[in-house]
């Protein structure tokens, strides 16, 4: 895994599911790719969130950033070279340790980028330690306040509520 600085990466680039719920606390534009990008395992991620939610405003946060990311992106699929990649994700999580059933949607959403050439934009690059050959793009987001509105919405590390 290299991480690198936002600055520097500027063409295409795969948003995790994390960075996807920070876009609206993304305050400068530079720290993302020219052409932002995710998988249809984000879509995946993201449709969770809704059905375990546990409050009425909790589920319409996150069912309003499932219904923006629709209209926003066209996914990148899981193909058969992304299966071929996950191979190389999930051996290099072993080998350094990590368990890849913790982090199945981060090692598909990985492979999904090595599959095409591409690097991660993440708010938690802790997430994709270990992959061998990922570019890795931290993405610093401000913190959260702490009012009744934000409590509501998805937390940077409660993607799917699970």
């Amino acid at each position: 895994m290299v991480v690198t600085d936002p600055v520097v990466q500027r063409g295409r680039g795969v948003l995790d599911t994390n960075t996807v719920i920070m876009l609206p606390r993304v305050t400068d534009a530079a720290l993302l790719p020219a052409e932002p990008l995710i998988t249809a395992v984000t879509l995946a991620e993201l449709s969770v969130g809704p059905l375990v939610a546990s409050t009425d405003a909790e589920r319409a946060a996150r069912q309003a950033h499932l219904q923006q990311a629709e209209a926003d992106f066209d996914p990148l699929p899981f193909d058969a070279q992304a299966a071929r990649a996950f191979g190389r994700v999930a051996a290099s999580l072993r080998s350094s340790g990590r368990k890849v059933n913790a982090r199945a949607y981060d090692a598909m959403i990985a492979a999904t980028a090595l599959a095409n050439g591409l690097p991660v934009y993440t708010c938690n690059p802790n997430d994709f330690a270990g992959i061998e050959g990922l570019d890795v793009v931290s993405v610093p987001v401000p913190e959260l306040p702490t009012t009744e509105t934000e409590t509501a919405d998805v937390k940077p590390d409660d993607r799917d509520g699970s």
